[in-house]
């Protein structure tokens, strides 16, 4: 807004006043401006946007260990456990996966002297030996393993053959960064053979458990492809779902992928890589109708480690070529990106169609009630357990 004074001629006290009366009306115009002054702003108007990774989002370092059993030898594995643990830690992981039965071993192309009706002496005895290979849970083994995951300060997930009176589970162990071991995850399923030489898991050992790092749980080899499993585990909340196998078939990736991307998590598969020699030698130990075609370096199990993101890229492996450490950074805000486009238990479910329950009380075989009738004793484990 522009304004004009004209200045008339007369005395100059009139002309004094004049200018002062001018000089307000100024000032009243200007404060009538519809468009005040522009203030000087210094810098960009709009501060920019940061779109990468920040405290809401942590990244978490991860590695699957790609190894094999010192097989009918505990203690030896369990240093090379050890080992093992100690060099992924002083690369920076916080999180190490073994494979499936790597404490124990997986008794891969054994028979254990078995046919419909009939079980043989030699097999009786492959299977006494198994049983003195796998560890108790509690017990010192677990003791060790929790103190190696406190000594090196990270979070530990270890396929283990865990042996309950006589019988046997492939179970997955979980320990803190504190050497505090979580709880385990008992197999719900063993495949074909499997099913000879371990009993079967039930609802009550399906855990997620939250950490600072990320909500953890695990499924075995193919209990992986049960899709109610995986749709109770998506319930609990899994982040980073730990998948050890013993499948090193090319299309065990397409099962990795698909569950990272319908579970909107990361998925971390461990297996073993080993050799014929990794085992013993015949006649103590023989790989049924396949023995004669072996040599002591030919690879009966070839691997095939990755660790896949929630949008199904692999973020690390697969690996095929021999004993190996596999690591990746994982961007926990993957998750929530993930889950945005596709949340199978959230937004994406249709539970007054489709709904799952899962017992997940433990399933004891024999009960012995007390005269009070509020006591029991599981004759598997000797615990006593307080009625609801």
């Amino acid at each position: 807004m522009s304004i004009t004074v004209s200045t008339p001629s007369s005395p100059s006290l009139n002309t004094q006043i004049q200018t002062e009366e001018e000089t307000a009306v100024i000032e009243r115009l200007k404060n009538m401006a519809l468009v005040p002054n522009p203030t000087v702003i210094e810098g960009p108007l709009f501060a920019e946007v940061d779109m990468g990774g920040d405290a809401s989002s942590p990244t978490v370092r991860a590695t699957v260990v790609q190894a094999a059993t010192v097989f009918y030898d505990t203690p030896a594995t369990l240093d090379k456990a050890e080992r093992l643990l100690a060099e992924a830690a002083s690369y920076g992981s916080q999180l190490i996966v073994f494979p499936e039965a790597f404490i124990g071993g997986y008794p891969r192309g054994s028979n254990f002297g078995v046919t419909i009706g009939n079980r043989t002496a030699k097999g009786k005895e492959e299977f006494r030996k198994y049983h003195a290979s796998a560890i108790d849970v509690p017990g010192p083994e677990v003791d060790r393993l929790a103190a190696m995951a406190g000594k090196y300060k990270v979070y530990l997930v270890m396929g283990v053959i865990e042996r309950d009176g006589y019988t046997l589970y492939c179970t997955v162990l979980f320990f803190d960064s504190q050497g505090r071991y979580l709880g385990k995850h008992r197999k719900v399923m063993p495949t074909a053979l499997e099913r000879i030489i371990w009993g079967f898991g039930d609802g009550s050992t399906i855990p997620v458990f939250e950490t600072p790092i990320g909500k953890i749980g695990a499924a075995i080899c193919w209990e992986n492809r049960m899709p109610l499993l995986r749709t109770a585990m998506y319930a609990k909340g899994i982040e980073i779902y730990c998948a050890p196998t013993a499948d090193s078939r090319d299309v065990w990736q397409a099962s990795m992928t698909h569950i990272a991307l319908e579970g909107g998590c990361f998925v971390l598969s461990a297996n073993q890589f080993c050799r014929r020699k990794d085992y013993p030698p015949p006649p103590e130990y023989v790989f049924s109708g396949t023995e004669e075609e072996l040599m002591p370096d030919s690879v009966v199990c070839a691997g095939g480690s990755a660790i896949i993101s929630p949008s199904g890229t692999v973020l690390a492996g697969p690996n095929y070529e021999g004993e190996a450490l596999i690591s990746a950074d994982l961007d926990l805000g993957e998750v929530a990106r993930a889950k945005f486009d596709f949340d199978v238990v959230g937004h994406y479910s249709r539970p007054e169609i489709l709904s799952l329950v899962v017992k997940d009380h433990p399933m004891a075989p024999v009960s012995f009630t007390s005269a009070s009738g509020n006591r029991k004793l599981s004759q598997a484990t000797g615990t006593s357990v307080t009625d609801i």
